[in-house]
């Protein structure tokens, strides 16, 4: 079975969390390919054996360090990024839920370059993609904080 995450074999499930506090986000700079330096959801693979909420709960511990309550389905969204030729080097299955920060202090983990909290009204300035930004605001409506 091919691990590596470039030109897989299939798709990689993986889960995101949206950590809401009061009005800002918890967002992470990634710190690996794809999309590196840019700002994204906290999150990562689901491994064997395990759930999809216990995924979420210790992908967004292990990157950020923070404890999350409530998780809730928000969306469920395919990364398929091809290569120059066509053929596909990146295809994530992204199970994205929306999580109330129940304690931790935000640390940067592993894969990312750093965690930060930001205001919902500074979404637009950061490089984050469109598809993350309307999956925060789907979460904040939800929720809302906005």
């Amino acid at each position: 079975m091919n691990k590596n995450r470039e030109y897989p074999e299939r798709p990689f499930v993986g889960v995101g969390v949206i950590v809401l506090r009061n009005e800002e986000v918890l967002l992470v700079q990634r710190g690996k390919s794809p999309n590196k330096g840019h700002w994204s959801i906290p999150g990562g693979k689901q491994r064997l054996g395990e759930t999809i909420f216990q995924a979420a709960r210790r992908e967004i511990f292990e990157e950020t360090g923070v404890k999350v309550d409530q998780l809730a389905l928000i969306d469920v969204v395919d990364i398929i990024i091809p290569d120059g030729e066509g053929k596909i080097r990146y295809h994530y299955t992204v199970v994205d839920f929306q999580g109330q920060w129940l304690s931790g202090e935000c640390r940067a983990g592993d894969d990312a370059h750093a965690v930060k909290w930001f205001k919902l009204n500074e979404l637009g300035s950061l490089s984050l993609s469109e598809k993350a930004k309307g999956i925060i605001l789907k979460a904040a409506n939800r929720s809302d904080l906005i």
